[in-house]
């Protein structure tokens, strides 16, 4: 998943929290949009001034209202609804992504129950859909989001008023609110209100907003600075006791009644307690200082109602039998940790960790990013390396999955982080430990352009890997057709060196659950590089050439093909007897009218080698079932008894009408991942369906969002998704039934064998190549 991209698509998920499967992509980038600058107060004239969209203008640039992609905050003063200017936003079929998005934030100063953001649009022969959205934060993440899909703004309007609204959560500390459009065409926003309880915004600053509760993170200033730690080596001793060290803090930081109640700065603590350990001669030195770190929080006492694990539907224990080891910690330290655990209490609230509601997947709350800090700083490095470890230890679904010893890793990763002598070289080390849980959802999203390789420019190519080998499989721009490379072509040098040494060095950087999606990701960014000319050696026809060919600015090319589907409508019929449904443009309201439109077809070939543009799992899977039907179950974290997850009850689909009753095929590839890979799930749980392709992304769940000092963001897969009988998917992925996967020949041949072979699946085995080719090239 080269995290993929983000954005406020997330209403319609939410619509069916229970199935919030959401696509790292989509947030990150709307979530590094609502970052991308921070509030400053504003005057009523100035306020007044951004809505009506009256400010300073760069060029065609709204200026200090950012986007994505960047060059679609325009101006127009020519088709405007008040005023001089309007905001315009401008899409066709060679925009990158799938939307645009522009956003401006404010502080939040105002008290009241609702906020409602009202504005005056317009559009033309917008595909996808226009709208308003807005989201509150609270400076670490994002706690409301609202946007007009559900409006379904789309076609051609002429101006009109349209509002959304959302209940003003309590701990919010900035508005970030603008304008969107998926698809293509062209919609105007222009003369915008932002209002509370019904009253503008500025008559409601007359009431202040009441403060907002310090916690012990706004009193605790001492190293709002820096950590003060300066490291240039480690000594083997000094590693272990900081392996150690680690290890205790996290369990104290998810068990210590008094760090549970918020009553503690525990990355501070950690900083006050570095030196000592440090210090610390050998083991025995180190748990005597721990030991004394642990007493001067105070006695828990003793519980009269302890917690108990329950054992129904239990997947994972927690891994805490290195508390009664005494060679480890040594005899009072070990006694003191077991009695903490021992004497702990139900705990349905925690300090640094909660639950999403509804879904279940940890929401790492009151987690400082730091992004003020100067690095290197070894302490607040450090400080990292546990966070990070400690949420894959307690609050990862899939811990059972790691590849490697989780303890022998936070050994490896501590020279390696701790040491990192720059911005960089800490942003990459970190990039090697999260690739080593194994999970495409995983990533240092906030670092990507430090990802080797790095570079402003790429070769106009897309890349695929096919037979284990990289191909060019299409163009992702004009300059492609003249660069003098083809499809089938299959790379053997960029500038001088071999594939395999490249692979050898990028490999480590690239965070996916299995091989094909670390491929997948490798491919999409292996040639960039400095603009300018690039020397690309292929094997074409088992003859080497060397190419010498343009590295193009990325914004200059098409979007990177990330789907493998058809191109062209979305729903057509391949024939009378094959209906054909690509899920990246698919649409929920559309779903009753597909199922009708394939009714008199033999198969229906469900094309899921995409992200689903649209959440389809209940509102289309309910019209492929006979009966009702179990097609997945969940795993989440217990906050009483952190490490644990428990199984929920199984998901199920409940026939609807219309009924599709012909075959289904559906496709999936290494493209296909979580929520296409949840709606694959629910899918083939039809009797008449069939999964055909390779293997896909291995990465379902709920996204949970980490945020990491200097001021960088990771995900994980935040609950476990399995099917009915807890037979797993993460890092496996969704089985085809049949394995199809494309050929370097058929790439040169322009073929997709894949789609041929669900035609066959349905009409049979000697459909003649002519027809095929005649049905999957249209």
């Amino acid at each position: 998943m080269t995290l993929h991209s983000v954005v406020p698509m997330i209403r319609v998920m939410l619509k069916r929290s229970s199935t919030l499967l959401l696509c790292s992509t989509i947030i990150l980038a709307f979530a590094a949009l609502c970052r991308a600058q921070s509030p400053a107060p504003l005057d009523q004239a100035t306020l007044t001034k951004i809505l009506g969209f009256e400010i300073e203008r760069i060029g065609e640039k709204q200026s200090g209202w950012f986007g994505n992609p960047p060059a679609t905050v325009l101006n127009d003063d020519k088709i405007i609804h008040g005023g001089q200017w309007s905001l315009r936003l401008e899409r066709n079929a060679q925009s990158s992504g799938g939307f645009s998005v522009v956003g401006r934030n404010i502080p939040w100063e105002f008290s009241g129950k609702t906020i409602e953001i009202r504005g005056f649009l317009r559009t033309e022969d917008v595909t996808g859909y226009a709208g308003l959205w807005m989201r509150q934060d609270n400076g670490r993440q994002m706690l409301a989001l609202e946007n007009m899909q559900s409006q379904e703004l789309k076609g051609t309007h002429d101006w009109a008023e349209y509002k959304i609204t959302l209940p003003i959560h309590a701990e919010t500390r900035s508005l970030v609110f603008g304008f969107l459009m998926s698809g293509t065409g062209k919609a105007w926003a222009d003369d915008l209100q932002i209002l509370i309880d019904g009253r503008p915004l500025w008559d409601t600053a007359k009431t202040p907003k009441a403060p907002e509760p310090k916690t012990v993170l706004d009193r605790d200033n001492e190293y709002d600075g820096g950590s003060r730690i300066a490291l240039s080596d480690l000594s083997k001793v000094q590693i272990q006791n900081l392996a150690t060290l680690g290890k205790v803090w996290g369990f104290l930081k998810y068990h210590h009644p008094l760090i549970t109640a918020g009553e503690r700065h525990w990355d501070y603590d950690l900083l006050r307690v570095l030196p000592s350990i440090l210090a610390a001669t050998d083991r025995n030195a180190a748990n005597a200082v721990l030991a004394r770190w642990i007493k001067d929080l105070g006695p828990v006492k003793p519980c009269s109602s302890c917690v108990k694990l329950n054992e129904t539907e239990l997947h994972l224990r927690p891994k805490l039998a290195w508390l009664a080891d005494n060679k480890l910690l040594g005899t009072e330290l070990s006694a003191s940790l077991q009695s903490i655990h021992a004497n702990r209490l139900v705990n349905t609230e925690q300090f640094y960790v909660s639950k999403f509601p509804n879904v279940g997947n940890p929401k790492f709350e009151h987690e400082l990013g730091y992004q003020n800090i100067k690095l290197p700083d070894p302490g607040f490095q450090i400080l990292a390396l546990y966070r990070f470890w400690n949420i894959i230890e307690y609050w990862f679904p899939y811990r059972d999955l790691l590849s490697e010893d989780w303890d022998k890793v936070l050994i490896d990763s501590l020279p390696k982080i701790t040491l990192a002598n720059n911005a960089e070289a800490y942003q990459l080390a970190v990039m090697e430990l999260i690739a080593r849980v194994h999970d495409t959802h995983a990533n240092l999203w906030s670092s990507l352009r430090v990802r080797p390789p790095t570079g402003t420019c790429q070769l106009p190519v897309n890349v695929r890997f096919v037979e284990g080998r990289p191909v060019i499989s299409g163009y992702s721009g004009k300059a492609g057709e003249t660069s003098g490379m083809k499809p089938g072509d299959i790379i053997t040098e960029l500038d001088g060196v071999t594939i395999a040494k490249l692979l050898e060095r990028w490999s480590r950087y690239y965070a996916a659950s299995n091989e094909p999606t670390r491929l997948r990701d490798i491919a999409m960014q292996m040639t960039r590089g400095e603009c300018g000319k690039a020397t690309v050696r292929v094997s074409r026809n088992n003859a080497a050439i060397e190419i010498s060919s343009e590295r193009v600015a990325r914004e200059q090319l098409n979007a990177i093909a990330r789907t493998h589907d058809l191109p062209g409508e979305t729903f057509r019929l391949l024939s009378k007897d094959v209906a054909y449904l690509k899920l990246s443009a698919v649409k929920m309201d559309q779903a009753a009218k597909y199922v009708e439109s394939a009714a008199s077809t033999k198969g229906l070939i469900i094309d899921i080698r995409n992200y689903p543009s649209e959440f389809m799992v209940f509102v289309l899977g309910s019209l492929l079932v006979d009966q009702k039907t179990d097609f997945a179950r969940f795993t989440a974290g217990d906050l009483s008894n952190p490490g644990a997850f428990h199984y929920s009850l199984p998901l199920s689909l409940t026939p609807q009408e219309p009924r599709y009753a012909g075959k289904i095929v559906i496709l999936v590839d290494e493209t296909s991942q979580s929520q296409a890979e949840y709606t694959s799930m629910a899918f083939r749980s039809s009797p008449r369906a069939r999964v055909i392709g390779s293997t896909t992304a291995g990465a379902d769940g709920n996204i949970s969002e980490i945020p990491l000092p200097g001021g960088f963001r990771s995900m994980i897969s935040g609950i476990g998704v399995f099917y009915p009988d807890k037979k797993p998917t993460q890092r496996i992925g969704i089985v085809p039934d049949r394995e199809v996967k494309p050929t370097i020949a058929g790439i040169r041949a322009g073929r997709d064998e894949v789609l041929e072979a669900a035609i066959r699946e349905i009409v049979g085995k000697d459909v003649p190549a002519e027809q095929l080719e005649k049905m999957t090239k249209q």
